[in-house]
């Protein structure tokens, strides 16, 4: 595409370069124009594709999970929060390399520093000195390096986890709003469904009010009845563009975007089916293992205090050039250098019981993350029957409403029949209706809620990995 782009800028200066200059000037201004068509055309395709790439075709629950891990803002942040830590262990680790570094000094003295040296004055020094420092030093024993060190890999653990930890619980979010779109969109198509069946009566209780064989009370309920099936269809159809809004959010779609959703509401039947037997095991929980390398980190942490106690031990050698000279113009005529090399340790003698505090704060911190361990393992198992108490109770009631379904279709369609036939009355009618319509909605409803909860369960059982 970057080459498209030069190709078109070659092609725009030779088109302006070849319009004749005896034009006229509508004619120059029409080849201007076409010119700068063909400039601007590969930027305006460019944003084109760019905007096509960043929507879904067909939003399946996974493509919407998928999309979300790629674009959702919180899991960018997360994996910039991994970069960020990983340039800030380089940094840190840097300091285990020698490091070598240039001093560079000129001064000039107004007046030479004088002393008494057995009775007579002596000025000390030139009115001229420069002087260039070479320095390396190399790090022996140093606690804050040693902790980086040794704690690296465990602290690109955390953040890698904080990131898992992230996407487990966006991808638990969106499978509950994506079920909760579809229970809306069923809702939506059952009104529909019931405003044809509606309709139908409705012309059946107008004829045979025509007709005389009913009054006009059979064709007024009717009427009632359409109104408010279609005031509902309304009122769900403004309360699904919230919630694919919201959908949207959480993926991190394109506000102009639209989102076909598209799903198998048999493969959904057959997937609402959980292994029960199966035990929660705080192991496989995310937020377990965040506290382990948090407890490994703390531990670090601990040791690196006490290390407080030990010196500080470091080797470094540096290199001098020292220039004197009266005369300015002859400053680096002359070169008096000096080297050195040496081992410096660093021993903290008394620090009015610094150090005792911070390894007892630091000890404190680690019995805070070890109590914190215990109580995450007491509640994982009181959350995880919970969570399964609520699917087995959802997946029974959705069993009932399955039979109810079936039950009212069959009431339905024979009380239809009979009300044509002059055996039912209207009233029955509308209560078949009524209750058909119901248990279509509770239907849906129960299966999506019975999703969402197995969502739980699997969360609260650790079955989401990311």
């Amino acid at each position: 595409m970057n080459r498209s782009v030069h190709l078109t800028k070659d092609l725009f200066a030779l088109l302006v370069f070849y319009i004749p200059m005896h034009s006229t000037k509508k004619q120059y201004s029409k080849k201007i124009i076409i010119a700068a068509l063909f400039f601007f055309c590969p930027y305006f395709l460019i944003a084109q594709q760019g905007l096509k790439d960043s929507l879904l075709q067909e939003v399946t629950l996974k493509n919407a999970i998928d999309y979300a891990i790629v674009h959702q803002p919180q899991i960018r942040q997360s994996l910039l929060d991994q970069e960020i830590v990983e340039t800030a262990i380089k940094s840190k680790l840097a300091d285990w390399y020698p490091q070598v570094n240039f001093n560079y000094n000129l001064q000039h003295n107004f007046i030479v520093q004088t002393t008494v040296i057995g009775g007579n004055p002596v000025k000390l020094g030139v009115g001229n000195t420069s002087a260039g420092q070479f320095t390396v030093s190399q790090a022996i024993f140093n606690k804050d390096v040693l902790l980086a060190s040794r704690s690296k890999n465990d602290v690109r653990l955390r953040t890698k986890q904080a990131t898992s930890n992230n996407k487990i619980e966006l991808a638990a979010d969106i499978s509950k709003a994506f079920y909760d779109v579809l229970s809306t969109e069923q809702q939506i198509k059952v009104s529909g469904t019931n405003i044809l069946r509606i309709e139908q009566s409705l012309k059946d209780a107008y004829n045979q009010y025509k007709s005389g064989i009913a009054d006009k009370i059979d064709y007024k309920r009717a009427t009632i009845s359409l109104n408010n099936a279609k005031a509902l269809k309304r009122s769900n159809e403004e309360l699904l563009k919230a919630k694919l809004e919201y959908l949207k959010s959480l993926m991190g779609y394109p506000v102009s975007g639209n989102l076909n959703i598209v799903y198998d509401s048999l493969q959904m039947e057959k997937e609402i089916l959980l292994d029960t037997l199966k035990g929660a095991n705080y192991i496989d929980r995310i937020e377990y293992q965040l506290l382990e390398t948090q407890r490994r980190l703390l531990q670090y942490n601990l040791k690196y205090n006490k290390w407080s106690y030990l010196p500080t031990v470091s080797a470094n050698g540096a290199y001098n050039l020292n220039f004197q000279s009266n005369n300015f113009g002859k400053l680096y005529n002359t070169n008096f250098p000096n080297s050195f090399a040496a081992i410096t340790m660093g021993f903290p003698i008394f620090q009015g019981g610094k150090r005792k505090a911070n390894v007892h704060a630091a000890e404190l911190e680690l019995q805070r993350n070890n109590l914190d361990i215990e109580h995450f393992k007491n509640i994982v198992n009181s959350g995880y029957v919970q969570a399964l108490a609520a699917y087995k109770s959802n997946l029974q009631y959705y069993l009932a409403l399955k039979e109810n379904l079936g039950v009212a279709k069959e009431v339905y369609d024979i009380i239809q029949l009979q009300y044509r036939s002059g055996i039912k009355t209207y009233l029955e009618v509308i209560t078949s209706e009524t209750d058909l319509r119901t248990s279509e909605i509770n239907y849906y409803t129960a299966m999506y809620q019975l999703l969402a909860s197995k969502i739980d369960v699997q969360k609260a059982a650790g079955q989401i990995i990311y």
